[in-house]
């Protein structure tokens, strides 16, 4: 009798194991064999008919969060607002406590930046004057010492730090020791981390956009780069259509002959309009055209207990640029739960020195040198609507971390 009930307990684990998927093969394996009744025939036709109306419907949701987000009007109706304006004029005291979703970093986002908040360098273009606040969705809390790294191309499409064909000129190898429109800087106690650069412009299948990348419990060099640590958050950023459209008419935006992607057209920006995150920068011109600059500000909510692995195209040593090869070395991640002794295996977010996380829960320790890191995967070769890889279950506390959650 034992035997007859535990047979029977597995068997009913199986079937509730089973997947839609499963069942529809499994009915189309009986039909095969004649065994299904008409009765029984229709019932499979009718929940697969289900389940198609069931992905329809999400993906019409999809399309129309998208269309919400693209028809939305995000220049601020604030007056007497300065590149100086205090970042509490913009957030105010209602935090936006939504999860940005996590996306790819795409195929140019390179580790051993300079940590700094005027990035421009000799860049030409509309002065842009960005601030982000960060939002610990697990508190509703602003994040304080959050590393935020901050990159796009510049007015006529082009990244620096990176050789690779469709990113200008392939031929120009003295771009990969370029740092312009690249930077990571600290929120402050209001979770903000301030930018000076340009207006991004665009690059062909890509609406313009912004790259951030958070990372905490990493170490600040003596050489002004952040090394080690765990990176938190992945996410992109756009704005509006008519602001672009009036930039892109201005010189150098004008000149850049590549294929212009719309908001409504992107990818990424659909992804994450789909989950009830609007991915697009608030904003004000600072004079009467977009020539005098734009203040620009966007709330990002982050889950503070995650820990996710980075691929990095290329690294920013002390000798200059340097590209990953085919076993790329990925920054800003963690090597899970170190034997009881906290974090280990945490790799390098970039810096020109910092030995990486052991193994067994060791802890990286700051030297000099080269950037070291460790986890190697394949290079990114595309941006796409994959979500970052090697996410793992590494939980970050207030205990454990350097990250301080204003309460």
């Amino acid at each position: 009798m034992v035997r007859i009930s535990a047979a029977l307990l597995a068997a009913t684990a199986a079937v509730a194991a089973m997947t839609l998927p499963d069942v529809v093969s499994a009915h189309g394996g009986l039909r095969q064999l004649g065994r299904l009744t008409p009765l029984q025939e229709r019932a499979v036709a009718r929940r697969a008919a289900k389940a198609d109306s069931i992905r329809a419907e999400r993906r019409q949701r999809r399309r129309l969060d998208l269309d919400t987000v693209v028809a939305t009007s995000h220049k601020s109706n604030l007056t007497g607002l300065t590149a100086d304006t205090n970042s509490s004029e913009l957030f105010g005291d209602d935090v936006k406590c939504i999860l940005e979703p996590e996306v790819t970093q795409g195929p140019y986002y390179v580790n051993g930046e300079l940590v700094r908040s005027d990035i421009r360098e000799d860049q030409e273009g509309v002065d842009l004057y960005a601030e982000i606040q960060i939002i610990d969705v697990n508190t509703c809390e602003p994040v304080e010492g959050l590393y935020l790294d901050f990159w796009h191309c510049n007015a006529t499409g082009v990244y620096s730090g990176i050789v690779a064909s469709g990113n200008g000129d392939s031929s120009d190898t003295a771009n990969l020791d370029k740092t312009f429109l690249r930077g990571l800087t600290p929120t402050d106690e209001d979770g903000v981390a301030s930018y000076t650069s340009i207006f991004p412009g665009h690059y062909t299948s890509r609406a313009t956009h912004i790259h951030i990348i958070g990372t905490y419990n990493g170490t600040l060099l003596e050489n002004n780069t952040y090394s080690g640590g765990y990176a938190s958050h992945v996410g992109q950023l756009f704005f509006d259509q008519d602001l672009i459209s009036e930039v892109e008419l201005t010189a150098p935006y004008s000149t850049n002959t590549q294929e212009l992607t719309t908001n409504a057209d992107d990818s990424i920006l659909s992804e994450e309009a789909a989950e009830d995150f609007d991915p697009v920068f608030e904003y004000v011109l600072l004079g009467d055209s977009v020539s005098d600059g734009v203040l620009a500000w966007i709330s990002v909510g982050v889950d503070m207990t995650r820990a996710q692995t980075i691929t990095a195209t290329g690294t920013l040593t002390a000798d200059g640029g340097v590209m990953a090869d085919s076993t790329s070395t990925t920054t800003g991640g963690a090597g899970g739960m170190g034997g009881g002794s906290g974090f280990g295996g945490g790799s390098g977010m970039g810096g020109f020195g910092g030995s990486v996380g052991g193994p067994e829960g060791s802890v990286g320790v700051a030297s000099s040198g080269s950037s070291q890191t460790t986890t190697t995967t394949t290079a990114v070769a595309t941006e796409t609507t994959t979500s970052s890889s090697g996410s793992v279950a590494a939980e970050a506390t207030d205990s454990s971390c350097n990250v301080r959650l204003r309460r």
